[in-house]
C-alpha cells in the first residue's frame, strides 16, 4: 500500500532540516526498514514537506516505528524546527487520502 503525509519545517529551519536528514542516523534509516517500509521519499516545497512510502502492514510499520528508542531520540532531535500533526488514531501524521492512481 501507499501512504502520503504533509509537515512543515519551522521558519528559518530549512536548511537546518536538510543537514539533518543528509546526516540521518543509519541507526533510524535501519529502524524505518525493519518496519517494513520501502519506497520512502520525502520532498520539499518552501517549508512544506511531502512524505511518501510504502508498507504491506501500515499498522504494523508504525507500531514498530513509534516504539523504537531510536524514533523517540530522533523525534526528539526534530521537534524544535519541525511543525508536526499527530493523528491520535495511528501516532502518526495524517496521512492524505488518495485522490488518483494509475500504473
Amino acid at each position: 500500500m501507499n501512504y502520503a503525509w504533509i509537515l512543515q519545517i519551522q521558519t528559518e529551519y530549512e536548511e537546518e532540516y536538510k543537514k539533518r536528514h543528509d546526516e540521518i542516523w543509519l541507526e533510524m534509516v535501519q529502524k524505518l526498514k525493519d518496519a517494513g517500509l520501502r519506497n520512502y521519499n520525502i520532498f520539499r516545497y518552501g517549508r512544506k514537506l511531502f512524505g511518501y512510502f510504502e508498507t504491506d502492514d501500515f499498522n504494523k510499520s508504525i507500531n514498530f516505528i513509534s516504539n523504537s528508542e531510536i524514533n523517540k531520540k530522533w523525534s526528539e532531535y526534530m521537534e524544535p524546527i519541525m511543525k508536526v500533526d499527530i493523528d491520535p488514531k495511528t501516532n502518526f501524521p495524517y496521512l492524505l487520502p488518495l485522490q488518483m492512481h494509475f500504473d
